[in-house]
């Protein structure tokens, strides 16, 4: 997805964040709600959060330079990860704490009307900002299943703000869920139970996104379409080119893929046509997919080829 996408659903969700963790923190601070207050709490991680991956998108957008010849991009794989860290380290974290100390000390929540208020509105909030980014995500997914698209994705900074505006979303249901039955039964640690229950869905969610960040920090290969579209192009090459010994893709960032390519030609080629061939090659690659940054391609007899530990690809 291009940048001005991931800055639209960053954007929806930080404007949401912000307005509803100011309301939060008023309701918690007049109830003495402990969900209300781990509610506040996401909130504000969020809201944090949203500001790193727009940090992360700023830096990844810099050019190319000595030190780091092949870019930025991959530098907001590294601020999502730390976005998951936070989500599980702050948002989380307390969010267990306050509901174990609620619990070991319970109190009743005064005038829960207001808490039904303020989750009520969270909500409408919440799921607007939850629209604008499953309404982007889709748009790339197509008809793609939304788990694989999230697991094919290279960027982060979508899936990361879809699954913190889900998990917001389910946050404050076991928030409303909690304090209707602390209040209908007289449980007020019921309350503390809620607030346990949103640190889980906190953890849940930081676990998976750094799962999946990790992978990207790491370096991931370019999905299968682009894969066999490569192969495809070099088969339309003619008779020149014998075989692909070898190819590698890395994605340096959502939109930009490294490409290593090795091919075998005919012997008896000079080397003006195997320079020629390699030129169209290399156009059509690149004109047919745009996100191809860099493409090194290399001349090597498949006799001469050393096979590499790994040949998925």
């Amino acid at each position: 997805m291009a940048s001005h996408g991931s800055k639209k659903v960053i954007y929806a969700a930080l404007a949401g964040n912000a307005l509803i963790a100011v309301t939060k923190f008023g309701a918690s601070a007049y109830t003495g709600s402990s969900a209300m207050l781990s509610e506040a709490i996401h909130s504000v991680v969020d809201t944090g959060n949203q500001v790193l991956l727009l940090h992360g998108l700023r830096r990844s957008a810099r050019q190319p330079d000595a030190a780091h010849p092949f870019g930025y991009g991959r530098e907001l794989y590294f601020w999502a990860f730390v976005v998951a860290i936070l989500i599980f380290a702050v948002g989380s974290g307390i969010s267990l704490y306050e509901g174990v100390q609620k619990i070991i000390a319970p109190h009743p929540v005064t005038d829960p009307v207001v808490n039904y208020i303020v989750l009520g509105l969270a909500m409408v909030f919440e799921a607007a900002a939850c629209s604008v980014a499953v309404k982007e995500f889709n748009q790339v997914r197509g008809d793609t299943p939304p788990l694989k698209a999230v697991r094919a994705s290279k960027n982060p900074a979508v899936f990361t703000v879809l699954f913190e505006d889900f998990a917001a979303l389910f946050g404050l249901v076991v928030a409303l869920v909690g304090l209707l039955l602390a209040e209908y039964f007289h449980w007020p640690w019921m309350d503390g139970v809620a607030s346990i229950g949103i640190g889980i869905i906190l953890a849940l969610t930081a676990i998976f996104l750094a799962y999946e960040t990790k992978a990207l920090l790491i370096g991931e290969a370019a999905g299968k379409p682009v894969i066999d579209g490569i192969r495809a192009i070099v088969g339309e090459a003619g008779p020149t080119v014998l075989t692909v010994n070898e190819l590698r893709t890395m994605h340096m960032g959502p939109d930009d893929i490294l490409v290593g390519l090795s091919l075998d030609f005919r012997d008896d080629l000079p080397a003006g046509a195997v320079e020629d061939t390699i030129y169209r090659i290399e156009r059509a690659i690149k004109e047919r997919f745009p996100e191809i940054k860099r493409l090194f391609i290399e001349v090597q007899a498949a006799r001469h080829h050393v096979a590499s530990v790994w040949e998925g690809q």
